[in-house]
């Protein structure tokens, strides 16, 4: 029944109508966080109530993925992917979601996806760890190992509708292309409900990669119209998610690997190093180091509309990954960060993929 439930590939066929391609996959990931920064209780602004984290709480993740797919008479394939998704974080329970969809259409190299877009920049080899979360521990930990900071950009969701867009993914040898574009919803509202005509963002991305050998690199670049605003340094208010440059050049010799990744936003400038070794046939190590030098001043969080500060200095970190077969890993990760106090953070768990 396992097997029937969760196959990972089955075909679905009627008289007249071409085989169908339908795949289920996913995953579930759970264990204990322990967070520096959830110490001590938050002091609220008048009238206002928030949550008070303990320090140590459970962080636990159950998705699936749906995929489903057909193919012309010309060799065209048509298809279509939906995930849902429900999640623990903080000892706050996650709204279970289901995303909007993404559909796709695909000939030889040529994929143009529609909907709920990967995104170029998010695709980017070299941007995430190899690892199960793509960050530290079980859920990322915050991603501090990105080298991007401050800055937005499109992503597959499963929180909902998403931004919307199209993209085009272009692979031939070793050599990939992609380019995004999304645009939120003006919005409008009045008649008593305020907010008179704000401008959707628009969001374009391009994103090039070419692997050789043992060896890959990469860049990409982001524009934005109408996005989220701040002040920088001196005084002068930019678009946070504009003129975004990403470059990442990596190896992987087996048993051993390296990604160095430089990123460049409007509010700060961002360089990780992170090196990757096998030890023995079941585990992984991975180490990583991320430098911030932020263009904002400390008075700039005060500024309406505009995004979480950026700490300058240095967040680094480590995970360790033991395959215990059978899709199952035991997970254990550690992150510093670079803000002042309360930087440590600690999780351990299992993740198990189908």
């Amino acid at each position: 029944m396992k097997k029937v439930l969760f196959a990972t590939t089955a075909l679905i066929a009627t008289a007249g109508m071409a085989a169908a391609e339908v795949k289920i996959s996913g995953y579930g990931r759970f264990g204990l966080d322990w967070n520096e920064a959830n110490e001590g209780a938050p002091t609220p602004a008048v009238g206002a109530t928030v949550s008070d984290a303990d320090e140590t709480n459970l962080t636990s993740r159950f998705r699936l993925t749906f995929d489903a797919s057909t193919e012309t008479d010309g060799g065209v394939t048509v298809g279509g992917r939906i995930r849902a998704q429900a999640e623990n974080r903080d000892g706050a329970q996650g709204a279970a979601s289901w995303s909007s969809p993404q559909f796709h259409v695909a000939y030889g190299g040529l994929r143009v996806n529609v909907g709920n877009i990967w995104g170029a920049i998010d695709s980017a080899p070299g941007l995430y760890l190899n690892t199960t979360s793509v960050g530290t521990g079980i859920d990322g930990m915050g991603f501090n190992s990105l080298a991007i900071k401050g800055a937005g950009f499109d992503t597959f969701t499963s929180a909902g509708v998403g931004r919307g867009g199209v993209e085009a993914i272009y692979s031939a040898g070793g050599f990939t292309g992609h380019i995004s574009y999304s645009k939120q919803n003006d919005t409008v509202t009045n008649a008593a409900g305020v907010i008179t005509s704000n401008a959707g963002e628009e969001r374009t991305a391009i994103m090039l990669n070419y692997s050789f050998g043992d060896y890959f690199v990469t860049g990409a670049y982001q524009a934005s119209d109408n996005g989220a605003t701040g002040v920088t340094t001196g005084g002068q208010t930019v678009e946070l998610n504009d003129e975004l440059a990403f470059f990442a050049f990596g190896a992987d010799f087996g048993q051993y690997g390296a990604t160095l990744q430089y990123a460049q936003t409007e509010q700060a400038d961002g360089v990780t190093l992170a090196g990757e070794a096998e030890i023995g046939a079941a585990s992984t190590l991975i180490a990583w180091v991320s430098n911030t030098d932020s263009n904002r001043v400390d008075t700039d969080t005060t500024t309406a509309g505009i995004q979480d500060g950026v700490n300058d200095g240095t967040a680094f970190g480590i995970n360790y990954e033991y395959d215990l077969g059978g899709g199952v890993t035991f997970v254990a990760g550690y992150v510093n960060t670079a803000a002042d106090d309360n930087d440590n953070s600690v999780q351990a768990g299992l993740h198990f993929s189908f």
